[in-house]
C-alpha cells in the first residue's frame, strides 16, 4: 500500500494518505484539514530522487552478491 502526497485544492494543505488500492480516485480522498474532497496528488521529490538518484554498483569482478559463480 503505497503512500501517496497530497495537496488540497480549496485550502492549499499538503498531507499525505496511504492509499489501500490504486484504483482509489482522488475525488474520494479528504483533506485533513478542511475536510473537502478537493485533493490532488502530488509528485513525491522523494520517488523520483530515490528513483533517479539510486547508486548502483559497476562491479563487474564476479565476486558480487548475485553473480550466482557464473562468468
Amino acid at each position: 500500500m503505497p503512500i501517496y502526497e497530497y495537496k488540497c485544492k480549496n485550502c492549499d494543505e499538503i498531507f499525505e494518505e496511504l492509499v489501500v488500492s490504486n484504483s482509489t480516485p482522488d475525488s474520494k480522498i479528504s483533506c485533513p484539514k478542511c475536510g473537502k474532497n478537493k485533493a490532488e496528488k502530488l509528485i513525491s521529490a522523494t520517488a523520483i530522487g530515490g528513483f533517479f538518484g539510486s547508486s548502483v554498483s559497476n562491479d563487474t569482478s564476479g565476486g558480487s552478491c548475485g553473480s550466482g559463480g557464473f562468468t
